[in-house]
């Protein structure tokens, strides 16, 4: 392949439209922009978004950026977290009252950081696959 050589795939391509050439071409006269109006005339711009004096689209929105607003409802718990907790059955309210998760968090799911060494009892609570299997390998149970 040589770089002088490369051309558009056919039919990606289309033919300069030349207005204002005669009735013959099909935009001679008004070229296509139909009659009178701001968009007829040369230099007939507004700016993107305007909406003619309507409150703009991007203005009517409101703005509150890319904060989540539901990065509170789920937190995530190691395994290290769970071996320093006392009760041996765990749950969301245990996991709360031991400040290990945030009150307002609605869903808890045990990620495998840190080790688990002694038998615990997980309810309602979800795993990942590494945790699921540290938790059984630990001799501990898990009820959805």
């Amino acid at each position: 392949m040589q770089l002088n050589k490369i051309k558009p795939a056919e039919g990606s391509t289309h033919i300069k439209r030349r207005v204002g050439r005669g009735i013959g071409c099909g935009l001679g006269k008004t070229c296509g922009r139909g009659h009178k109006g701001q968009k007829s005339r040369s230099g007939g711009f507004h700016k993107v978004g305007f909406e003619g004096g309507q409150m703009p689209l991007q203005r009517r929105l409101p703005k509150r950026g890319f904060i989540s607003l539901t990065r509170y409802d789920s937190a995530q718990v190691r395994l290290s977290d769970l071996e320093k907790m006392v009760v041996d059955v765990i749950d969301l309210l245990a996991l709360k009252q031991a400040g290990v998760v945030p009150t307002a968090a609605l869903i808890a799911k045990v990620v495998m950081s840190g080790e688990i060494k002694r038998s615990v009892k997980l309810q309602g609570l979800l795993l990942t696959k590494g945790a699921r299997a540290a938790v059984q390998a630990a001799g501990g149970s898990i009820t959805d």
